[in-house]
Order: C-alpha cells, then sequence, then structure tokens
C-alpha cells in the first residue's frame, strides 16, 4: 500500500438474521439509537425477575462476583504466554456460546455504520476519512463491499437493501472507464486508481495505478460474490459483476521485472520503482493473481514473493517469526482468508502457519509495549496498538529530555518509526489471534481513553498521550491534559475491525471465502495444502 496520501483532499458528496452470542436474541439495530446514542443492552425478562429477587434477599452480590469471576476466566482464559505452535490446536475453531462482550458488539456496529452512512449511495463509493471531506479510497470499498454482508448477518440491514448497495457498487466499477489517459479514468488494465474523486470516480490528482488496493477491492466483491448465492435476480446480477471485474485485471501486465508484482504504474511515469516481495500486506496480490482465470501469473511468482522471507524471519521480544513492523501487515489478507494449519512450503518448513506467525506478532508487539523502550506515556499490557495510521505532526521535538520525531501519517512498528501513537484498529484487528491479549486490551483502552477516543463510529483513527506540543497539526486536535486525538475514521482502518470482530465471533467472512474457487486456486497454485482445503476437496 502506497503510504504517500495527498495532503488537500477535495470535498466530497455525501435474511437471514444471526443471533448474539451472549444473549442468543436476533441483532436487530442493536447498540446504537438513531442519534448514535449507546442504548443499554437488552436483557431477557427472566434475568431481571432474578435480579429483583435475590437483591431482595440479599443474595445478588455474591452471585455476581461468580459471574464476574466466569466471565474474566472465560475472556481471559488464555495462557498468557507464547506456547510452542501445535497446528491442531490453532486450527480449532472457537468453543460455541463463549460470552462476548457487548462492548465489542456495540463496537462492530458503530464500525459497519462508518461504511453504511458516509459512503456515495449512487456509486457505492467509500471515502478515505470521515469527516474531513475525502477523496475515495479503492481499499476502502472493498472493506464496505466486506462490510454489508455483515450487517444483514447481524440485523443492522436487510439483504434487500444490502443487495441494491452491493449492486450499485459494482455496476458502478464494471462501467468505470478505464484507459492508459492521466484524466478521465478510474483505472487501466481492470486496476484501479488508488483514490478516486467520491462522485466522478475519476483518478483523483496524481494518484497511482495500485495493485494491493486493488487486490482489497475485489476480496470484498469476491466475498460479495461467495455470499448471494441466491436465484433472485438481483443475486445472479452480484456474482457475474464480480466475477467480470476479477477476470479483467491483466495481472501479467503488472509483473515489468520477471515474476514479481509492481506496487503499481502512473500514466506519466509508467510503473512505479518497487515490486511486491514478502513480507507484508501484499501476499494477497498474489494469491489473487495465482487464481485468475483469465490472466494468471505463473506459480514461480509465489516463490518470488517469498524469497526475501528469510531475511524478515527474526526472533523478537521472544518470539521468532516472520516479521513486518505495522501489525496492518499481519491483518489484511486475513480478513478473508482463513490461514489456520494451511501451509505452504516456506512455513512447512519453518513448522507453522500464517495464522499463528500473526499471533506471535501480536504477542511481539505486546512484550514491546511492556518493555517501552522508548518510554511512551501510558504503554503496557493493555495499551498497545502500533500500525500504519494518522499521527498528530511532522515534525521533531524535545519530549521529557529527549529527541523524539513524531509523523503525519506513517506506517508506524515498534522499529524506528514508533512515535508513541496508538491506532486502536491494531488492537481490534488482533482478536481472531489473540483475545486473550486483544480483548482486554480494547476493554482497557476504552475505559481509560474513551471520552476522547471513542464516538459515532466507534474509535477515532489514532490517538497519543505524549504529544502536548502548540504546533500546527497534519490531523486531528489537541486535547489539554490528554494529548492528541484524531478527528477522522479511515476507511482501511476502520474496515479490519468490522471484520475482524465478525471473524471472531462467527468465521463469516472465512467460511464464505473457503467456499470461493478463485479463493481456493490461488491457494492450491501457490503451494498450501492441509486444514480445511485439503478436507473439503
Amino acid at each position: 500500500m502506497n503510504f504517500d496520501r495527498p495532503m488537500d483532499p477535495a470535498p466530497s458528496a455525501r435474511t437471514s438474521v444471526a443471533k448474539d452470542v451472549l444473549t442468543g436474541r436476533a441483532l436487530l439495530n442493536s447498540g446504537l439509537t438513531a442519534t448514535g446514542v449507546l442504548r443499554q443492552p437488552w436483557i431477557p425478562r427472566w434475568i431481571s425477575n432474578l435480579h429483583m429477587t435475590l437483591g431482595q434477599r440479599n443474595l445478588f452480590r455474591p452471585l455476581v462476583l461468580i459471574a464476574a469471576a466466569a466471565t474474566i476466566v472465560s475472556l481471559l482464559g488464555f495462557s498468557q504466554e507464547s506456547e510452542p505452535f501445535n497446528p491442531t490446536a490453532a486450527a480449532m475453531p472457537r468453543p460455541a456460546g463463549r460470552v462476548f462482550d457487548p462492548f465489542l458488539a456495540d463496537l462492530e456496529e458503530r464500525t459497519f455504520r462508518f461504511f453504511w452512512e458516509t459512503a456515495n449511495p449512487e456509486n457505492g463509493l467509500v471515502p478515505d476519512r470521515y469527516p474531513t471531506p475525502s477523496y475515495s479510497s479503492i481499499a476502502a470499498v472493498g472493506f464496505g463491499l466486506t462490510a454489508y454482508p455483515i450487517g444483514v448477518e447481524r440485523g443492522y440491514i436487510t439483504r434487500e437493501a444490502a443487495r441494491l448497495r452491493v449492486l450499485a457498487t459494482l455496476r458502478f466499477l464494471r462501467d468505470a472507464p478505464q484507459g492508459d489517459s492521466a484524466r478521465g479514468a478510474a483505472g487501466y488494465k481492470g486496476f484501479f486508481y488508488h483514490f478516486l474523486d467520491m462522485k466522478t470516480g475519476e483518478r483523483f490528482g496524481d494518484a497511482e495505478l495500485s495493485t494491493v488496493d486493488t487486490a482489497i477491492l475485489l476480496a470484498g466483491a469476491l466475498f460479495c460474490q461467495s455470499y448471494f448465492t441466491g436465484a433472485d435476480l438481483e443475486e445472479v446480477e452480484i456474482r457475474a459483476l464480480a466475477e467480470e471485474i476479477y477476470r479483467r485485471v491483466d495481472w501479467r501486465w503488472a509483473q515489468v521485472h520477471p515474476s514479481a508484482i509492481s506496487h503499481g504504474w502512473t500514466p506519466e511515469d509508467g510503473f512505479l520503482e518497487y515490486d511486491w516481495r514478502g513480507y507484508n500486506e501484499a501476499m494477497l496480490v498474489y494469491l489473487l493473481a495465482l487464481g485468475s482465470p483469465t490472466f494468471p501469473v505463473e506459480a514461480k511468482a509465489w516463490t518470488e514473493w517469498t524469497s526475501t522471507y528469510d531475511k524478515n524471519w527474526r526472533t523478537e521480544f521472544g518470539q521468532e517469526y516472520l516479521s513486518f513492523a505495522p501489525l496492518f501487515g499481519h491483518q489484511y489478507t486475513h480478513v478473508w482468508m482463513d490461514f489456520r494449519k494451511i501451509q505452504d512450503d516456506y512455513m512447512r518448513k519453518r513448522g507453522l502457519d500464517y495464522f499463528e506467525n500473526s499471533r506471535r506478532a501480536i504477542y511481539a508487539q505486546q512484550a514491546y509495549a511492556i518493555a517501552n523502550p522508548r518510554r511512551c506515556k501510558g504503554y503496557g499490557a493493555t495499551v498497545w496498538g502500533i500500525t500504519a495510521s494518522d499521527g498528530p505532526a511532522d515534525v521533531e521535538l524535545e519530549d521529557n529530555g529527549r529527541q523524539r520525531i513524531y509523523r503525519g501519517y506513517a506506517a508506524r512498528g515498534t522499529d524506528n518509526q514508533d512515535d508513541c501513537t496508538l491506532a486502536l484498529t491494531a488492537t481490534v484487528a488482533s482478536i481472531p489471534f489473540a483475545p486473550e491479549l486483544a480483548i482486554p486490551a480494547v476493554l482497557e483502552m476504552n475505559r481509560r481513553f474513551g471520552e476522547h477516543i471513542y464516538a459515532k463510529y466507534g474509535f477515532v483513527d489514532a490517538f497519543n498521550t505524549n504529544f502536548h506540543f502548540d504546533v500546527p497539526l497534519s490531523h486531528g486536535r489537541g486535547i489539554p491534559g490528554f494529548g492528541w486525538v484524531d478527528i477522522d475514521y479511515l476507511g482501511i482502518d476502520q474496515g479490519p475491525i468490522c471484520a475482524m470482530i465478525e471473524n471472531q465471533r462467527s468465521a463469516l467472512i472465512w467460511r464464505v471465502m473457503e467456499k470461493n474457487p478463485h479463493l481456493r486456486r490461488g491457494l492450491e497454485r501457490a503451494g498450501f495444502s492441509g486444514g480445511w482445503l485439503t478436507a473439503s476437496k
């Protein structure tokens, strides 16, 4: 993903119902009132009656303590130490009926509503950020397409409403002009520009034709293809549109250097300087390119992708794993693909899978936060979440006797990019991999900082309690006595929050995507086997 984001955005335009794990009740627009105010959680009448009876008999307090202890054990009942990898255990589904914190349910719905309410309903384009006026991010559109079926399953919207939004999006993407001219097109060779005008859908500014952001868009389209399986004409059209959009992407054209796939292209300068090699979020690019029925890359492209893995294999903070400093690189591809117990040749030799690798990355980041080598205020076992995000400003300042370089938007990690800015997307999207670490951290940061960082669409993009300086800001605002807080929500950070909460609750995206023939073909051509991929043949 290209992290050079335009700084001066143009103004933008503006049923099967799942049951909640906690209550068993159908989820119909739970969590928020029409004005975005948090509702009190629904409690069955028999529990209310029991509450009154026990209260009258002074028996309620001990039972509450017992129930609270049981809940804590349920949420935190995983070893805090990183144990040796057990592929069988790692592939086991989460036990049914596990208590799911109501706050996370509220967060999921608020984050879903970011996509539902901020997208342009005429063309389905999702803003890069909100409420700051913004162009559209094509990757955010992919996350939006992923969110809409979640809304159906959770009862936030009807299936019909979701179909109409998906159709508006896919029809626009199918019909948007493609060509090699600098203006008047949305993409070229099937790929899309990183940023598009929210109204016209044409290239915004000098945005690059992005292979990885196109891949995220395609993943969302293919998820809709496999989710909307009905005989209804609208669902038939959704499947056909997703197929057409995916089939026309010319992956081979993007292989300007043998086997590798380029970061992107511009009409002005041709292909960008760099190619995608591991390890990072572009694993999704290669898997979709390998699975293409029309322009597939050769299998040796995967070998090229993994050729740099050894350079990134390291032991950090007690964890041996394939490293990428910002956590989003360990999460994005996993939004759509369940890597538990499936392995390619490289991971087979290393004796783990990519899911376990992400778990280790999360453990390493928590250990880093506990060690806190940069002396960031508040870092600890339940305060962490370093990834690509907004930040306060691009400036170097003295902070408690040491020089610290702060960043605006940056791909932060546990390397030299840590400027004490935290983004809750990193923590929430870690829940499926390490719920024993991530859930307590999300709840604790909301408890301590929620007054400033939790609002209409969930968590704002980022915050920094170290930053108390009177300087021009790149984003957000300063709060006396607290620090810096973003005012925006970013689509590419909202997407993993909604999706990974749902994958933890029901594995919805993983279960649906296992049925997609393009995904399966890509994994198999990359040499993956085992687990669900082998069992479901």
